[in-house]
């Protein structure tokens, strides 16, 4: 092997600035540990050079015992930058930045000094979370496997290659009652159970994850790929030994660098450390992993379209049946499930279908994690037990709205869900409940919206990205969509009569009848939604061509200064 220099059998130097990327662990047994979130948000204000300067002076103090880690997501994006010091239940915020905690006062809490910072068990937003999923997020090193190892890492996958058959671990899986979170809901354990039964393709059978996130506001998956990697390819390795597969691809957008490289690396490890790859853990079972890059299209979170772009073609749904159950990738047998999804099963298998089953409402169990964003005190990473009221999450997680703004609407379920009003706001938040009230689950999306909204432009933003987003193979989005965001665009305008309502609403039926697939099926969601809670706000830019949130602007009326981010303007 030729080194950096050119001489055989060299070894490079590390740099400075590699040297300051590793962390500082001390000899024995850490007294404190300052655990630095590395995750995209945190580094987008600048925590790797807090990291490097928190290892500085960690050793410029003489302090021996106390180890700085870098670490995924710790939750709180809005205030980051973010260092948790778990031995002393202490979350530091803002780090360094204006209106925050300076690194002396972290420093002197780590080195002996007085306690600083701000303690975790008081504050609701982490209190009132339950981890399943984000677990060992903002507790493991995302980029070392012995980290993950040594903190319980593939003892799911050990116990049920060593101790359980394919049958047994699908038999955990049904009485977890786990259902894929990638939006649709549909029973895990039964999409499990049918590609094993079905006979194997002339490639045998294969184990996707759909890590294509790309509702607006949404970054479950991202943050879980970045904090964890290791446990999502743990969770596949487990998919593929109970269904019989021996090759998986996860499906991410290129839009995630840090998390592509993060899990192109826990790839890498685990083939190295015989947890993925030839013979997995000793045995005759092998499961090789590779990671495709998608170019961010929104439909090819759509399982077919998303198989087609594996296999080089278009991204663009199909017709089923045939589903990829029995027929995927290549014509075989093809598990699909999304990052969520995975990253549950290693817990569950470890404790066992029933502990993950006590967990939520009677149909709706586990956790469901939650991008948490909008007009929200505190946006970020959440995960919560099915069956939380929404106004648990937004008043007491979220820590409500800024002063002087009024709550009025939170919207899941991205692209596809429905704004649910504030008299709903006690309601539970499960796949049914939701239903009932006219939006979905989806992947996690939550974007509450405050007075400064106006429900109709809402509805417009959400139809403007689904037309751009259409992949146009059907007639009913492909024109459905456009014609829909005009009518919208009218309305908002004030140059519509009741006329284009009902036309608006005779097309969003139609729109959602004949569609190809979800992402047609579910483009009028944010519609028919704003339409059945928000009506009269309809009905003022008609009748009164006023906009009651001064959003939009009205052809002839002076504009009224708007502070909502989807006022798209005029026609297009």
């Amino acid at each position: 092997m030729t080194g950096a220099s050119g001489t055989e059998g060299a070894v490079a130097r590390p740099t400075r600035a590699r040297r300051q990327a590793e962390p500082l662990v001390p000899q024995g047994p850490a007294r404190a540990s300052a655990h630095v979130c590395q995750a995209a948000g945190c580094l987008s204000m600048g925590s790797d050079t807090l990291f490097a300067e928190l290892k500085e002076r960690v050793l410029a103090s003489g302090a021996r015992d106390v180890a700085v880690k870098r670490v995924g997501c710790l939750g709180l994006c809005s205030a980051g930058p973010l260092v948790e010091v778990p031995e002393q239940g202490r979350m530091f915020e803002r780090l360094d930045q204006p209106g925050g905690v300076p690194l002396d006062e972290l420093v002197a809490s780590l080195t002996g000094g007085a306690l600083g910072g701000r303690e975790l068990g008081e504050e609701p937003f982490y209190s009132r979370q339950v981890k399943v999923v984000l677990e060992r997020s903002g507790r493991v090193d995302p980029e070392k496997i012995e980290d993950y190892v040594a903190d319980g890492g593939y003892e799911a996958l050990t116990k049920a290659m060593t101790t359980m058959s394919p049958d047994e671990v699908i038999d955990e899986v049904v009485k977890s009652g786990l259902r894929g979170r990638g939006g649709a809901g549909y029973p895990t354990g039964l999409k499990w159970r049918t590609v094993a039964k079905a006979a194997a393709g002339p490639e045998g059978k294969y184990v996707v994850c759909n890590a294509d996130e790309g509702d607006p506001g949404a970054f479950m998956d991202r943050s879980v790929l970045e904090s964890c990697p290791q446990q999502v390819l743990e969770g596949m390795a487990i998919a593929a030994y109970a269904v019989g597969a021996s090759r998986g691809y996860v499906y991410a957008r290129a839009e995630y660098p840090l998390a592509v490289k993060r899990l192109t690396t826990a790839i890498r490890q685990a083939e190295r450390e015989g947890y993925l790859g030839r013979e997995v853990l000793g045995t005759r079972f092998d499961f090789q992993v590779e990671v495709r890059i998608g170019a961010g299209a929104f439909v090819c979170g759509e399982e077919t379209a998303l198989l087609a772009s594996i296999q080089g073609g278009r991204g663009t749904p199909r017709p089923r049946p045939p589903y990829p159950a029995t027929s995927g990738l290549w014509g075989c047998p093809t598990l699909i499930n999304n990052v969520e999804t995975f990253a549950n099963i290693a817990s569950l298998v470890e404790r066992s279908g029933e502990a993950f089953a006590s967990i939520g409402t009677e149909r709706s169990k586990g956790t469901k994690v939650f991008a948490l964003t909008g007009a929200v005190t505190n946006t970020g990473l959440i995960e919560v037990p099915m069956g939380l009221s929404l106004r648990e999450i937004v008043f007491d997680i979220g820590g409500g709205l800024a002063e002087g703004r009024k709550f009025k609407a939170v919207q899941t379920g991205g692209p596809s869900g429905g704004c649910i009003p504030e008299h709903l706001l006690d309601m539970t938040v499960d796949y049914e409940t939701l239903s009932q009230a006219g939006s979905i689950m989806g992947s996690g999306g939550m974007i509450v919206m405050d007075d400064t909204s106006c429900m109709v432009d809402v509805a417009r933003y959400f139809m403007d990205f689904c037309r751009e987003e259409s992949c146009g193979k059907c007639l009913p989005c492909r024109v459905g969509t456009q014609e829909m965001y005009l009518l919208l665009n009218r309305i908002c305008s004030g140059r519509a009569g009741m006329v284009h309502l009902a036309r608006l609403e005779e097309l969003a039926t139609m729109v959602r009848a004949t569609s190809l697939c979800g992402l047609g099926q579910g483009a009028p969601n944010p519609v028919f939604s704003t339409l059945r809670y928000f009506r009269d706000e309809y009905m003022a830019h008609i009748q009164d061509q006023v906009c009651p949130a001064g959003v939009c602007q009205i052809e002839g009326v002076p504009a009224v200064a708007g502070t909502h981010a989807g006022s798209h303007g005029g026609e297009r």
